[in-house]
């Protein structure tokens, strides 16, 4: 049988170990001299269809994105399971998405700036379509100097 006073002992132990691990890391570890920051920029566009009168019940949707300098195109279907009108899309879609936007080689669509033209079919046929221009972006980062704060 465990008495309840051990229990509280060892949990000090426990804690006061951790806390020492904390300092000595801490006084060990080198000193920095500048803050430094991580950043990033994501762009999106947003495709999507949308049946207004949901007169189609369930339907295949085929979004398709040219990049108009590169001739490239890609793909990517969802599923619109009846009762539901419509669905939006974002392009280029995560590869780790397990549906994502992908070239007939299988790869991944890349954020590249440029102008691109989109359209859906629905059951073989072009349902709706447009243009875009991607955005370039870029990101700054601010190095604060330890002796200015």
């Amino acid at each position: 049988m465990v008495h309840y006073s051990t229990l509280v002992q060892s949990t000090w132990v426990r804690h006061g170990v951790a806390a020492a691990a904390l300092l000595i890391g801490s006084l060990s570890a080198s000193s920095a001299h500048a803050q430094t920051w991580m950043v990033s920029t994501s762009p999106y566009i947003k495709l999507g269809i949308l049946d207004k009168y949901n007169a189609l019940g369930g339907y295949s949707a085929n979004f398709i994105v040219k990049n108009e300098k590169t001739g490239q195109e890609f793909m990517l279907t969802k599923q619109v399971s009846k009762g539901e009108n419509g669905v939006d899309v974002f392009f280029p879609t995560e590869p780790s998405d397990p549906e994502y936007f992908k070239n007939m080689a299988g790869l991944a669509a890349q954020p590249t700036p440029g102008a691109y033209t989109w359209e859906c079919r629905v059951n073989g046929k072009k349902a709706v379509g447009g243009r875009f221009n991607f955005p370039e972006t870029s990101n700054d980062i601010t190095v604060l100097d330890a002796a200015k704060r």
